[in-house]
Parts: structure tokens; sequence; C-alpha cells
């Protein structure tokens, strides 16, 4: 058993964070996703751009076991997931946000924040009313404090502000030492003020979490990541850094506009 785990943790360490290789996903007729292949490194920072129908959610949705690809496997620090239910992907490190709020908006800060933790947690079945000593509400005030929520812990989710939720759903992602966070469209509906708040929140991550990030505000999604993927039609249209998307001539006409610069 002691060898079984020291070559897990060895491969874990010497496999990329996450592997696609010739994902696809049909529904039916349609061809929602076709042949992608990307990896992503520990720690590292990507975006997926693209279009409303270019397949971004689709693909998300198959590395998260909501959607499973219908060809192709993903592998998640070197383990292959490509069959696993959703849940035993987070067991194994992967955390998501959503488009649409998945907060409970009845409920305090503070209680959104300890829910995420005890729901990845052992004792998540548990009735026990925690008290200030409990381990998973400790953790729920440092996630607290990591998205700058404290002044507002007893505060009910229903009359924060939008931006306020969406740090919320980015500390909830936090629980129990993620690995790999994939944040869809994090600064959808944001002002600009809570842009400029939600760029320095991701870029204050740790180090070690590795990201994607779906975001059609590029002025967000290109000053928080390291590498661009961009899609069109379900499949891969270029890949590269920042910089190098932003300056693409193919880029800025079909998802910037010509007057772009």
């Amino acid at each position: 058993m002691a060898l079984e785990t020291t070559t897990a943790a060895t491969r874990s360490m010497s496999a990329s964070a996450l592997e696609l290789q010739g994902v696809s996903r049909h529904f039916g007729a349609l061809v929602a996703l076709r042949d992608i292949t990307i990896r992503v490194e520990h720690g590292e920072r990507r975006a997926v751009l693209g279009a409303n129908g270019a397949g971004k959610t689709t693909l998300f949705n198959a590395i998260t076991g909501d959607f499973p690809p219908t060809a192709g496997s993903i592998r998640f620090f070197g383990e292959d997931v490509t069959t696993l239910p959703a849940a035993e992907r987070i067991r194994r490190g992967l955390r998501r946000t959503y488009q649409n709020s998945q907060l409970f908006k009845g409920l305090s800060v503070l209680d959104n924040l300890f829910l995420a933790v005890r729901g990845v947690s052992r004792g998540r079945f548990s009735f026990r009313r925690p008290g200030l000593a409990d381990p998973a509400m400790r953790s729920a005030r440092e996630m607290m404090d990591a998205v700058r929520l404290s002044h507002l812990a007893q505060t009910p989710v229903a009359d924060l502000a939008h931006g306020q939720q969406r740090q919320l759903e980015i500390g909830m992602a936090l629980a129990g030492a993620p690995r790999l966070i994939l944040f869809d469209e994090p600064a959808a509906g944001l002002s600009s003020v809570e842009r400029r708040e939600l760029v320095e929140l991701l870029k204050g991550l740790p180090e070690h979490i590795a990201y994607i990030i779906i975001e059609h505000d590029l002025d967000v999604a290109l000053r928080v990541v390291d590498y661009c993927t961009v899609m069109h039609n379900g499949e891969m249209f270029k890949e590269g850094r920042p910089e190098e998307i932003e300056a693409d001539a193919d880029v800025q006409r079909i998802y910037l506009g010509d007057g772009h610069g």
C-alpha cells in the first residue's frame, strides 16, 4: 500500500495538472466539441476564449464530469478521470464556479463558506452545530479573509452587491485545498471597479493553484493568465500568450471586432 501511495504521488508531481487528449462531445447529431487537446501545467493560469456557442462551457462540463466526453481522455494530475463522476473529481481537488450564481441567498457569507468547506470534508453529513474552534469554521474564516469579505461575515448573501457575490463564489471554490479551479465568466455583470478588484483577487490566489478562466471581458482575462486558448465552433482555433492573442489579426476580426486596438 505504501508503495502504491508513493507511486501515485510521484505520478501526480511529474504529470501535468490537466491533460485533455482528443476530447469530443456530441449531443445527438450536434458536435459541441471536436478533438480538443490541451495541457495545463501545475500552477498555470489559462484563459479559454471564444464567441457564444464556441464550446467553452461544454468544455468545462466535460472536464468536471457534468457531461463526460463522447470521445477522448481526460487526465487530472496523471490520473485518468474520463469516466469518473463529478463528485470524485471534486474529491481529487477539482473545483468550479458557474456563470449563474450557485449561492445560498438566504444564508450569511460565513455560512455559505462553512457549507462549502463541510461539503468537501469527511464530516459533511454531520448535523452537529459547529463551534468557533471547529476546523471547518476556521477554514471558512480563512477563505473569507482571502476573498476580502470578513467585514460582511454575517450579511445575508441576498444583500451583497453582485461583485461581492462573485468574490464569495471564488472563496467557496477555495474550499478543501483545490488543485485546479475552473472559473466560468467571473466578471459577468461587474462594474469597472468590481472588475479591477476581481483582477487583483485572481492574481493573489496561491501560486500552486492552477486555474482556467472562461471570460468575455478580455481586459480581465488577458491580465490574469499565462496562456490562452481560443475556441471556434467547438474546435481549438488559436493558442498563445496573452500578448500574442491580443495582437492576432484573426482573433481581432472574429472575436474583438475590426476596431479593436
